[in-house]
């Protein structure tokens, strides 16, 4: 099979089904890289263990830190106590809570802004925000972190300087 076929078929599981994670598989966080295909990890108890990329997800499918996987453990690691079985995206995730299987550990509460508000006070209110600050809200454009960030302001010397000068 070629390289190309493999990663389609590999890319097409992992999108496509929805897994549930049997009695001896987990949900874990990944929290970093520690590089050669070796991932920290940490429970929804809070127990920090590394897990390991199976050959079929290298150089195929790429996590990063705050992904969430679900891991078979292995019996014989010491320090890799998983490998890796399936990668979890947002549908997956929002699969799993709509099934109660998600860990209690992982769940997300609301911030305190939204629990203070009643949903009816903000519908009207964020209408209303959106239309006003949809042409000025700059917040969702990416940013490069790799180029440095200039502050660029006009002050009232350099536009007198300039009348003066004409």
């Amino acid at each position: 099979m070629s390289q190309a076929t493999k990663r389609k078929h590999v890319v097409k599981e992992v999108f496509g089904d929805f897994v549930t994670p049997t009695e001896t598989q987990q949900i874990v966080k990944i929290t970093g890289s520690r590089g050669n295909n070796l991932h920290e990890a940490v429970t929804a108890q809070g127990e920090i263990f590394l897990v390991s990329m199976p050959t079929k997800f290298r150089k195929n499918l790429w996590i990063k830190r705050g992904d969430y996987v679900i891991v078979d453990p292995i019996e014989e690691g010491e320090k890799v106590k998983a490998e890796i079985n399936f990668i979890l995206y947002k549908d997956h995730i929002r699969d799993l809570k709509k099934q109660k299987l998600w860990p209690e550990g992982f769940v997300e509460e609301p911030s305190a802004e939204d629990k203070t508000t009643k949903p009816e006070e903000t519908v009207g209110k964020d209408a209303e925000e959106e239309a006003s600050n949809s042409e000025d809200d700059e917040s969702d454009l990416f940013v490069n972190t790799n180029r440095c960030n200039y502050q660029y302001s006009e002050s009232e010397e350099e536009d007198s300087e300039e009348e003066e000068v004409k």
